[in-house]
């Protein structure tokens, strides 16, 4: 009896400790970004003070306001900033999923010459952080003639994305088994109709959970952006905070609104897909 209640007694102390881990871990995720929201609803006063004021005593939207009207510090062109970040977010993530289904199918699929030094060849790269690339990437594109385009941080964010969208649908259709192609194939569907029709629906899942990676990665990328970037027609909304700083000061509360704006779309996409990123992650690690 005392065994039961002693090892009962250790479960849910184990239990507790755990939860607490949990939610320990939460706060130091979630506090930054609910402090940043906070701050982009709170009058500069409040968020300057010293001591921190913990408690907002008046909240508005003046921080918005200036960023979209122009007034102040806070009038910076968001809405070119913004279009700017979905056009070369949006057409980098879907050329680097292209390109990565079509390299990640032939690594699981095919058997071919170097196969293996060129995967770890790609894992290499993708272990080279991005501002140690934007210095040269600078100078090559510099006499290619590609600087404040549109075009050079697409291709820049394609190079930096395929690597590990290949990495991650290899590790995809590793899980899909080749008998169903073969078995399309034999009721009369061509390579390519057995692909579409059959793989492809089943590795849906961790296609999507590609995209979703690739699309953060662009949109959230500064260090690259901050190089290749000279005018508001090709700046991205990471770049565009360093308008908020002047010489002397700096405008936390337009800095915060501006981040919040930055954290929407990737909210709304994530939550739009969340089953298929769940599903994507989970994906292989259940067998039947």
């Amino acid at each position: 009896m005392a065994s039961n209640l002693n090892h009962r007694m250790r479960r849910y102390t184990l239990k507790g400790l755990h939860f607490f881990g949990l939610f320990s871990a939460m706060m130091v995720l979630c506090v930054p970004g609910l402090w940043i929201v906070l701050n982009s609803f709170r009058p500069t006063v409040e968020i300057m003070a010293k001591p921190p004021v913990w408690i907002p005593n008046e909240l508005n939207l003046d921080h918005y306001r200036a960023m979209f009207s122009g007034i102040g510090e806070g009038g910076v062109p968001v809405l070119t900033y913004f279009a700017n970040s979905l056009v070369i977010s949006v057409t980098s993530t879907v050329i680097a999923i292209l390109i990565g289904m079509a390299g990640g199918y032939a690594f699981a699929r095919y058997k071919f010459n170097f196969k293996g030094g060129m995967f770890v060849g790609l894992m290499v790269t993708r272990a080279v952080p991005g501002v140690a690339l934007s210095l040269p990437l600078f100078i090559l594109f510099a006499r290619i003639g590609i600087i404040d385009t549109h075009f050079g941080l697409i291709l820049a964010y394609v190079a930096l994305n395929i690597p590990f969208t290949i990495w991650l649908i290899d590790g995809f259709f590793r899980q899909v088994p080749p008998e169903l192609a073969e078995a399309a194939e034999i009721d009369g569907c061509t390579r390519w109709q057995a692909f579409w029709r059959v793989e492809f629906p089943v590795a849906r899942a961790g296609i999507a959970s590609a995209g979703i990676f690739a699309f953060l990665t662009s949109w959230n990328e500064y260090a690259l952006a901050s190089q290749l970037t000279r005018s508001t027609t090709s700046k991205t909304m990471p770049v565009g905070l360093l308008d908020f700083t002047s010489e002397f000061t700096l405008n936390w509360g337009g800095m915060c609104a501006l981040a919040v704006l930055m954290i929407i779309p990737a909210l709304i996409l994530t939550f739009l897909v969340q089953k298929h990123l769940i599903a994507g992650l989970t994906f292989g690690g259940v067998k039947g």
